[in-house]
């Protein structure tokens, strides 16, 4: 029967989670093409994390420079963005350049090009006047920025994609948005000194995480000269001759160079032909799939942000694996979200793992134990600054098992990747207490916290 179709497997879009399973299925003699309309590498290496990255290092030397300062050291710097633009785009590239080659190496054709479903079996690579079919096809086309379309003048502001690629570092800007994506760029681009603003509709930032976190962390970055409006969204966007001025709702008005707008993602499912497939979306806009990906039509599957399960390209990684257990190697395999750490690359920034307080006091059913500590790390002590690290430790108060860590300072990413591997062990407080110190650094913290913190009880600055 397979061989009565072109190929065994056809996956739309060449990102993390669709370039994983293609591979795999190719490396186990399948037949295997990918489609991608843009860049091998998604949203990820081409318009997402790995460019972010750099941008959050390259911006993040202006407060090491000034740390120094108080290290004895005289610094003088200066930053030139065409030529990190250039260094960026020419690794970008590379990366691009290796998927590419991998998929070459383990034998799957690669399709420059939108492919759209004619059927469920059927795919049209548009204005190249070709037809493909398939035996199964996965659908990874991750997600998009979304921009409010009935917004006054919204057209003169841009997204997420476009600042990678400013031709000139503007002088003053304002980000719309109150998310990850939203406070990593506010961090970016006042840590190379524009005049950074940003609003957020809700009552304060980072929707979802641990409140003892987003209150610490819309101090900490105001400590960095970002400016944070609260409860405030856009009226309209109008062109000036001197900029674009931005009319809040609440009267106010500022001018920026450049308003950039960070106000979520949504599954990039536009015109790919999923209804003459077969394919249904849930209620959110995203492609409806069960515990093992699989789609309301029999032969497709769909993985990654085009699900808006979890977000994360680990995560869309781990489904790629999963996809091919499944379906290929006869081992029904379904990825577990729980207990997923995340980073946030704020500055300072954000690692968090497990169940936030809020959700713990609701989905356990008992008692729960919080320990917190704020403290000024070691450097920032020498220095004067008055910079704070937040470490937090959530414990179901009945099993004794630590269900949740959020940490906000210097190097928490790579402190929660750690943490992550004790809270999917299911590891107690007391095992995390018999872990001996390692002095003096900030982690230590996470083993030494022996005061429970009270319901409504503030912790010591």
């Amino acid at each position: 029967m397979a061989d009565s179709y072109d190929y065994d497997l056809f996956v739309i879009g060449a990102g993390s989670g669709g370039v994983r399973a293609a591979r795999l299925t190719a490396l186990g003699g399948k037949r295997v093409a990918i489609a991608e309309e843009h860049r091998v590498g998604g949203t990820c290496v081409i318009r997402g994390c790995v460019p972010k990255k750099f941008m959050v290092m390259a911006s993040d030397f202006a407060h090491q420079f000034h740390t120094a300062e108080g290290y004895g050291w005289t610094v003088d710097a200066r930053f030139d963005w065409p030529k990190f633009l250039e260094a960026k785009d020419i690794e970008i590239a590379r990366l691009s350049g290796i998927y590419a080659a991998n998929l070459g190496k383990a034998g799957v054709d690669l399709i420059n090009g939108r492919a759209v479903l004619k059927d469920a079996h059927t795919i049209e690579i548009l204005g190249k006047d070709q037809t493909i079919t398939a035996e199964r096809i996965l659908i990874a086309t991750g997600g998009r920025p979304w921009v409010p379309e009935d917004l006054p003048g919204v057209e003169h502001a841009i997204t997420s994609e476009e600042a990678f690629h400013l031709p000139q570092l503007p002088k003053r800007i304002l980000i719309a948005g109150g998310g990850y994506i939203a406070v990593e760029f506010a961090g970016i681009f006042a840590g190379l000194g524009v005049e950074t603003t940003l609003i957020y509709r809700g009552p304060n930032l980072l929707r979802g995480f641990d409140d003892d976190v987003r209150a610490h962390l819309a101090g900490e970055i105001e400590k960095r000269g970002i400016k944070v409006i609260l409860g405030c969204r856009h009226a309209a966007i109008e062109k000036t001759a001197t900029g674009l001025l931005n009319r809040l709702e609440n009267g106010h008005e500022i001018e920026t160079d450049v308003v950039m707008f960070a106000t979520g993602r949504v599954p990039y499912v536009k015109a790919l032909g999923l209804e003459t497939a077969g394919v249904a979306l849930n209620d959110q806009g995203a492609i409806k799939v069960d515990a093992l990906s699989k789609t309301t039509a029999d032969n497709i599957w769909a993985i990654g942000d085009v699900t808006d399960r979890m977000n994360l390209t680990p995560v869309a990684i781990r489904e790629a694996v999963a996809f091919h257990e499944t379906v290929y190697r006869d081992n029904p395999q379904a990825f577990d979200y729980e207990a997923v750490a995340t980073a946030v690359f704020s500055q300072p920034p954000v690692g968090t793992v497990g169940l936030t307080e809020s959700e713990a006091r609701h989905s356990l059913g008992g008692a729960v134990d919080v320990y917190l500590t704020r403290f000024r790390p070691m450097k920032y002590a020498f220095t004067g600054s008055d910079e704070r690290v937040l470490m937090k430790l959530v414990v179901d108060g009945q099993s004794q098992k630590v269900v949740g860590v959020h940490i906000v300072g210097p190097e928490s990413p790579e402190m929660i990747q750690l943490a992550a591997i004790a809270v999917k062990a299911g590891l107690t407080k007391a095992q995390w207490d018999a872990t001996c110190a390692v002095h003096p650094t900030m982690a230590e913290e996470l083993v030494t916290l022996k005061d429970k913190q009270q319901p409504g009880q503030m912790s010591a600055g």
